[in-house]
């Protein structure tokens, strides 16, 4: 028995990364899994490698959102979750940052996720649930990433207020809020996992970088029954990293 036999759940951003992995853990679960991306070549092979479904999906455009949740349904009937996790990330500092690169991290971030919740619940089934992509930067500051930042405070914040407004369906909502995790996202350039760790070390009281896989395995718990009683709650996966800065 899967922790989601006969659940359909939708996972944007899925090609890699976190998504990815949340596909794989899900399917893995028993849930019938759509992935939904940009990247198509990548999307479909893993979608055709897992037995899931792909539909391309721009998170910031809301006739995709629409035309993710109609390929959905046809495909499986019904929809009982969302895991919003697309997301893009830019360095700079804030006032060097241009209004179109601004605009463009809140477009897939912030955007994003209201659409997917604006899109998907009404069609969800009654019990379902939400999980959205914060960050450990969605509870506090860290320079040279303002917007992305601004717009995972604007994640915490949306996820508050939809788990009040659904929860007479019994619609859970809840972000996962990672610190540092080696995805293509966070380690562009491709830096090795052990030099990785290495960055990471004089930061992270667990030390090291965290993997999607942990990540997965939060969203997993908070899709499945043994997070039933808790909505509306930003759930930290960092290593420590927010608990503060060891001086010795």
């Amino acid at each position: 028995m899967g922790k989601l036999d006969g659940r359909v759940v939708i996972v944007t951003g899925a090609a890699r990364g976190q998504g990815e992995q949340e596909a794989r853990l899900f399917r893995a679960e028993g849930a019938g899994v759509v992935v939904a991306d940009v990247l198509d070549e990548q999307g479909q092979a893993l979608a055709k490698e897992i037995g899931a479904l792909y539909v391309r999906l721009d998170v910031g455009r809301e006739e995709e959102w629409r035309a993710a949740v109609d390929a959905a349904v046809q495909a499986y009937g019904h929809v009982d979750g969302l895991v919003n996790n697309a997301g893009i990330l830019r360095f700079n500092s804030l006032l060097d940052t241009p209004l179109d690169e601004f605009l463009e991290i809140v477009n897939v971030n912030q955007v994003g996720c209201f659409l997917g919740i604006k899109t998907v619940a009404p069609r969800m089934s009654d019990g379902g649930t939400i999980v959205n992509t914060a960050s450990y930067t969605g509870l506090t500051g860290m320079a040279y990433v303002g917007a992305y930042a601004a717009s995972k405070h604007a994640i915490v914040g949306l996820t508050r207020v939809a788990a009040l407004e659904l929860a007479d369906r019994g619609i859970r909502v809840n972000a996962v809020c990672p610190g540092a995790v080696d995805t293509a996202m966070s380690n562009p350039g491709a830096v090795a996992e052990g030099a990785m760790d290495a960055l990471y070390r004089k930061l992270v009281p667990l030390g090291r970088i965290g993997r999607p896989e942990e990540v997965a395995r939060l969203a997993l718990f908070l899709t499945s029954e043994d997070s039933s009683y808790i909505t509306g709650q930003p759930l930290v996966i960092d290593g420590g990293w927010l608990a503060g800065v060891a001086v010795v």
